[in-house]
């Protein structure tokens, strides 16, 4: 992540990260799935991009569940008022209004990861949000964007709007060391040939 601050002049945080950057900025978390070790790692990243200018946007509105199921009871809250006992699943509205204004200028944009749960009904609107504003902005802006893992794969294949990407990979954390500017091992072959 520190890596793509250097290359990305934007960056959405969604899924399960963002709950250790909530935590990075001091702010409960209920139950949500949340990586202590690196809550240091979010708070250097939060600096960096906010030294280097860069947007790091992370939900305004939350998809909580009191329990990870498709039948969980839920409601939608703002990421300051996640109750105790309850757990993020999905972004929400707000969140996904704020990144079709966030993307509308992008020319180039990168999908690496779901919002959500989004193989439950219920906790599918935040990623799938996010899948129509990236097909939106490649008919209608001519933006290139670029899904790679298996899930954000999946999640185009779901809501029916894989055609409408520029490109889509499967491999996601290839994807993000080709970014870093690591040398993948498929590529460097081809080098040598």
């Amino acid at each position: 992540l520190n890596a793509l601050v250097d290359q990305c002049d934007k960056i959405i945080i969604g899924g399960g990260m963002v709950f250790t950057f909530l935590k990075a900025k001091g702010l409960g978390v209920g139950t949500s799935l949340a990586e202590d070790d690196f809550i240091e790692t979010a708070k250097e990243v939060l600096a960096k991009a906010e030294k280097l200018g860069k947007d790091i946007l992370l939900p305004v509105d939350i998809v909580v569940a009191d329990a990870f199921s498709a039948e969980a009871n839920t409601q939608i809250v703002n990421v300051d008022n996640i109750p105790d006992g309850w757990m993020g699943l999905d972004n929400g509205p707000k969140t996904t209004e704020q990144q079709k204004e966030a993307l509308a200028d992008c020319k180039t944009v990168i999908m690496n990861g779901p919002m959500g749960v989004f193989e439950i009904e219920k906790f599918n609107k935040g990623t799938f949000g996010l899948v129509d504003i990236l097909a939106n902005i490649t008919k209608e802006n001519g933006a290139v964007t670029i899904i790679g893992g298996g899930d954000s794969v999946a999640a185009c294949e779901q809501s029916g709007k894989a055609g409408d990407m520029s490109h889509i990979s499967t491999g996601g954390g290839a994807s993000l060391e080709l970014l870093e500017g690591k040398t993948l091992p498929g590529v460097a072959a081809l080098d040598d040939m």
